[in-house]
Order: structure tokens, then C-alpha cells, then sequence
């Protein structure tokens, strides 16, 4: 890439290596810069460099600008930590700032991107330690709880706007969950608590899923019957959550036909991907309990 384009990032860089978010694009850079980034396949040559513009992209997490937001930001951080070009102590940087953001009330009229943006990249950061551990015991522990606390309270379950672009928080949610439910350092409390948290949505009865969430909120469970040694009794106390309601579901409503929506098409999800696994071992413990499921909703 030209030298100008470097000695760019570098100007706009001096002093970004706090955990202090830049603004968004970083201060003093353009966004025709950021294209260029983009064009170059993320390439940055000076290490220390893509550090510091890593940390600087952050901010752009939240930017209601979609381009900036997921075409560039999530983009870019998601190619350098799959490439392995962020050091451990960049990805703990990042770890902390979002775990912090994501845990921060959210403001009554905050527009929706921040945090299932936040929990996008931390999906992507679980991702990376369940394929090369490095984070502690402790800090992983915290991060199945926050994940645990954020997806059971999403409560904006706003999906694509062609203008705004994705919110998708429940999904993002789920995509966590995912790479959590594939460590083999969570232990079987986890596995539950990951469970738990999923439950309450997966028996939505507040809004019609229609972008995908019922089959991301299918993926956990999924390779968490793959890989955990939960007790057959264990999973069908938790089949049996999910039909936990207040509803009077001897009356039509809204409500009754959202959680109905919502079951059908978690449990026809999980029910082709069991059937289409060559794992008899996952068949054995989780479908009997998905078909006894189905039949409970006619």
C-alpha cells in the first residue's frame, strides 16, 4: 500500500493505545481512509500500528452509520482476530472495554447498535479462546455470565432496516453463546447457565421472530448436546422450561401466537439438524425430547 496511506494511520494514531475509545471514524481520519483500509483486505504492515486501529475501530461498534458500524468495523476486527494479528494483550484490551460497555444501562433513547455489536465482537473474542485458551479461569467465568445476563434481557428485538442496517441483538446474543457452548473449558454449570439464558428466548412471546434468530438460537443447544455431558433428566427439566408461561393459552392472543411462532421454529430447526447429524449419541439424548416438544404445541 502507499507509504502516505501509512504515515496516515500513524498520525491519526499517536496516543490511541489507551483503553480511551476515539471518536468515530478516529479522529482525524477520514473515511475515504477507512474505504481504502477496507479495499487493502485490512492490511496494516507496522504491527503496533494495527493494534492501535483495532482499539480505535471500537467506537465504530456503535456508529449509526452501518457502513461504519459492520462493513468496516466489525469487518476489520473480525479479520485480524481470525488472522491472528492482534496480540493477546490488544484482545484483552478489547475484551474489558466491551464487557464494560455492554454491562452499562442502557439510555431510553440509545438507537440500538452498541450492544449487539459489543456482544458480536465478544462472540469473536469467546471464539478465539476456545480454539488457543487465554483467558483465566475467572475472566471466562465472567464472560459466560455476561453473555448469560445480556442475552436474557435483550428486549430490543429490532433485526435489518434498510437505512439503519442490523440490530439483530438476540442473534448476536446467540452467535456468543455459540462459541462459548464449543469450549472445552466451561464445565457443565456453564453449559446450564448458557441453557437458562437462551431459554427465555427461544419461548419469546413479545415479537414474531423473522431474520434468522430461531435457528442462531438453535446452534448452542445444539452443540451443547453434541459435547456436554448433561443427564438426559438434566435436558428434559430444560425442555420443559421452555414451556414455562403466564399466558392463558386457551386464548388467542398476540402474545400466545408469538411464543407459538418462536417454539416451532427453534424446535423444527433443532429437529432437522438432529436428523441430518451423523452423531447417533445426540440423536439418542436430545430428539425424543424435541419431538415430545413439537407434539405439546399442537
Amino acid at each position: 500500500m502507499h507509504k502516505l496511506f501509512y504515515s496516515c494511520i500513524a498520525a491519526v494514531l499517536i496516543g490511541v493505545g489507551s483503553p480511551a475509545l476515539a471518536a468515530c471514524p478516529p479522529t482525524a481520519y477520514s473515511i475515504a481512509g477507512l474505504h481504502a483500509l477496507k479495499t487493502s483486505q485490512w492490511q496494516i504492515a507496522d504491527p503496533q500500528q494495527r493494534q492501535q486501529m483495532a482499539l480505535a475501530l471500537i467506537d465504530c461498534l456503535a456508529d449509526a452509520n452501518p457502513v461504519l458500524r459492520d462493513d468496516i468495523a466489525f469487518e476489520a476486527l473480525s479479520f485480524w482476530m481470525r488472522g491472528e494479528q492482534l496480540t493477546t494483550a490488544t484482545i484483552q484490551t478489547m475484551r474489558q472495554q466491551l464487557l464494560n460497555q455492554i454491562r452499562m444501562p442502557v439510555p431510553s433513547k440509545d438507537p440500538g447498535f452498541a450492544t449487539p455489536f459489543a456482544a458480536l465482537v465478544l462472540a469473536e473474542i469467546a471464539r478465539i479462546d476456545r480454539r488457543k485458551a487465554f483467558m483465566s479461569d475467572e475472566q471466562r467465568a465472567d464472560m459466560v455470565n455476561a453473555a448469560a445476563e445480556y442475552l436474557s434481557a435483550v428486549r430490543d428485538f429490532r433485526g435489518f432496516d434498510e437505512h439503519a442496517g442490523w440490530r439483530h441483538g438476540v442473534a448476536h446474543g446467540a452467535d456468543w453463546m455459540l462459541q462459548l457452548s464449543l469450549n472445552p473449558a466451561l464445565n457443565q454449570q456453564q453449559h446450564l447457565q448458557i441453557l437458562n439464558a437462551l431459554a427465555p428466548q427461544i419461548r419469546n412471546d413479545q415479537h414474531f421472530y423473522h431474520y434468522g434468530e430461531s435457528e442462531r438460537l438453535m446452534a448452542p443447544v445444539f452443540y451443547l448436546g453434541l459435547r456436554s455431558g448433561l443427564s438426559s433428566e438434566e435436558w428434559e427439566t430444560w425442555f420443559n422450561s421452555l414451556f414455562t408461561t403466564s399466558l392463558d393459552l386457551k386464548i388467542t392472543t398476540q402474545a400466545s401466537l408469538a411464543r407459538k411462532h418462536n417454539l416451532t421454529a427453534f424446535l423444527y430447526a433443532l429437529y432437522v439438524n438432529l436428523q441430518e447429524s451423523s452423531a447417533t449419541a445426540v440423536k439418542e439424548k436430545l430428539l425424543l425430547q424435541v419431538i415430545k416438544s413439537l407434539k405439546k404445541l399442537n
